[in-house]
C-alpha cells in the first residue's frame, strides 16, 4: 500500500520591522522546535516586505504549491496590513466578514468594555474598524486566537497568523495539532555527529558525496568552524535520515576521515 509523502513546510515572515532591523525575528526558531517535537521539518523559510505587490506575488505562488504554509504578520486593520486583501487578490476571491470572527471580535469588545477600556457598541467607527480584521479571503476557515480572541485564517493549506508570537505560536501549535496530525512522527529520521580536527573540508568533500550515494535516505552536513573565541578550528561532519541507514552511513564517514588523517572527537 502507498503512503502519501508528508508535506513540505514553509514560513513566510512579513513585515517591514523585520527587513530594516526594528524588530527580530522570532518565529523561525519557534517553528523549527515545536515542528521538531511532532517529529515534522521546516523546508524553507522567507522573509517578505509589507509591499502589497511583493505579498500577493508571493502568496500567488505559494498557493500553486501543495505544501503546508504558515504566514505570519500583516493582518491587523491598519494601512500597514495587507496581507489579507494580498491573499484574497492571489486567489482571485472577495474579502468577506467571516461571521464567526465577528462574533469573535464582538466578544473582545465587549471583553474591553467589562475591562474598563471601550464599549461593546459594534455601531462605533472604532469597533467597526476592529471588523475588518475580521475580513478574510470567501471560503477561508478561521483559526483560534487564544491570547485576545481576535482569530486569523485558513485557506487552501495556508494558515495566516499575527506577527506578535504570543498570538501567533499558539495559534500555529493549534494548526499542527488539530489539522495536521496525521503528519506527525511520519518520518524516522535521527542525526548523528562528530568533530573533526586537523583536516580540510575539501579533503573530505568527495566522502560525503560518496555517502549519499550509497544511501540514498540519508544526507550529510559539513558545517566548518575557523575557531571562534578561541576555539581549534574544526568540521561538524554528520549524517541524518532513516535511522537504520544512517548506522552504517556514519561508520562510513568516520572509517573516510581517519583513512585521509583527520582527528576524532565525539560530541
Amino acid at each position: 500500500m502507498s503512503v502519501d509523502p508528508v508535506p513540505a513546510i514553509r514560513l513566510i515572515i512579513i513585515g517591514d520591522e523585520i527587513l530594516s532591523g526594528r524588530r527580530q525575528d522570532k518565529h523561525f526558531s519557534s517553528l523549527v522546535e515545536m515542528l521538531s517535537q511532532r517529529g515534522m521539518r521546516l523546508s524553507a523559510a522567507e522573509i517578505i516586505s509589507d509591499d502589497p505587490v511583493d505579498i500577493t506575488a508571493t502568496l500567488k505562488r505559494s498557493f500553486a504549491t501543495s505544501d503546508i504554509v504558515f504566514c505570519c504578520g500583516g493582518i491587523g486593520a491598519t494601512p500597514d496590513d495587507q496581507t489579507r486583501q494580498s491573499a484574497a487578490i492571489a486567489l482571485d476571491l472577495p474579502l468577506v466578514l467571516h461571521p464567526d470572527a465577528a462574533a469573535l471580535i464582538a466578544e473582545r469588545c465587549a471583553d474591553n468594555e467589562r475591562a474598563g477600556q471601550g464599549s461593546a457598541d459594534m455601531s462605533l467607527p472604532e469597533n467597526q474598524q476592529r471588523l475588518q480584521m475580521g475580513m478574510f479571503p470567501d471560503g477561508a476557515e478561521i483559526v483560534p486566537n487564544p491570547f485576545n480572541k481576535i482569530p486569523g485564517f485558513y485557506i487552501k493549506n495556508h494558515t495566516f497568523t499575527p506577527g506578535f508570537p504570543v498570538m501567533a505560536w499558539p495559534m500555529m501549535q493549534w494548526t499542527l495539532d488539530e489539522r495536521y496530525k496525521q503528519w506527525h512522527h511520519r518520518e524516522p529520521t535521527v542525526e548523528h555527529s562528530f568533530l573533526v580536527f586537523a583536516m580540510p573540508e575539501s579533503r573530505i568533500t568527495p566522502a560525503l558525496e560518496e555517502l549519499e550515494l550509497k544511501w540514498p535516505g540519508v544526507k550529510a552536513f559539513s558545517l566548518p568552524s575557523v575557531g571562534e573565541a578561541g576555539d581549534r578550528p574544526h568540521i561538524e561532519l554528520g549524517v541524518k535520515g532513516d535511522a537504520q541507514a544512517t548506522v552504517p552511513a556514519l561508520r562510513f564517514l568516520r572509517d573516510e576521515v581517519l583513512r585521509l588523517g583527520g582527528e576524532l572527537s565525539a560530541i
